[in-house]
């Protein structure tokens, strides 16, 4: 943000324990950062998924593990109702620990089989302007899951807009921080991981057919496949079958001319 002064902003984040520790709201004082679908048929049909349920889009941020795409679509942990640190599903325990002091830092600990390759995305769905835009720092390429293909990055892909009518899904190797900027607003997203990478679900009305709508999804994931069995390569759990990683955020607001 040039010739602005970015000064810090507290966020705070509610999550929904019973309903696969949905994250429900990540704020600042003055805005909310998570996106919702704006059909309230929706947000009903979420609350009421089980195990096994097909994904319900509802928005806010999921936790998406052993997979993204592929079977079960987004993972098994989403659909299920969560102990106060986390939940277990397709021979994977996931532990969370959330901690908001200022900045919103979540750790993860992944255990299972060791050496299992697995896949888990924080699919964080944003309510971002058409102006918005998605920069990352230091990467230069982006795998196309729909295409199969590799392109240069940004390409225009970091433009969150305006709608379209296209619906890309980019896998971006190695990032492993991000920022959103929205106007005066910024997000940013960092995480330590052995194998970082960010899925962008870039939905500018392209999606689904016969009935699009914007979505806008940024998302930190360990590994570069969006399932275990590829294309890209999947995190894989240590000799003793653990893994873990960390996710911070932080939110900023430029004050200037």
């Amino acid at each position: 943000m040039p010739d602005l002064d970015r000064r810090p902003r507290p966020l705070t984040v509610e999550v929904d324990l019973a309903h696969g520790g949905r994250w429900t709201s990540l704020r600042t004082p003055e805005r909310e950062w998570l996106w919702r679908h704006p059909d309230p048929a929706v947000g009903a049909a979420r609350a009421a998924v089980g195990p096994g349920a097909a994904f319900v889009d509802a928005g806010g941020v999921e936790e998406c593990l052993p997979t993204v795409r592929g079977e079960p679509d987004h993972g098994a942990v989403w659909s299920r109702p969560w102990s106060a640190t986390g939940v277990s599903a397709c021979g994977f325990r996931l532990d969370r620990r959330i901690r908001a002091d200022g900045a919103v830092t979540v750790d993860y600990t992944i255990t299972g089989p060791p050496h299992a390759p697995v896949v888990h995305a924080v699919h964080a769905l944003l309510d971002v302007s058409p102006a918005a835009r998605l920069d990352a720092p230091g990467v230069r390429a982006a795998h196309l899951i729909d295409q199969d293909a590799v392109v240069p990055w940004p390409g225009g892909l970091d433009r969150l807009g305006p709608d379209d009518g296209t619906a890309t899904a980019a896998v971006l190797p190695g990032c492993a921080a991000v920022t959103v900027v929205d106007g005066p607003d910024a997000l940013e997203l960092t995480w330590r991981a052995a194998d970082p990478a960010l899925l962008l679900w870039r939905n500018l009305r392209g999606w689904p057919a016969g009935a699009p709508y914007r979505s806008i999804g940024v998302e930190p994931m360990i590994g570069t496949a969006a399932t275990p069995s590829g294309p890209g390569e999947p995190a894989r759990l240590d000799a003793d079958g653990v893994l873990r990683w960390r996710l911070t955020v932080r939110a900023w607001r430029a004050v200037g001319p």
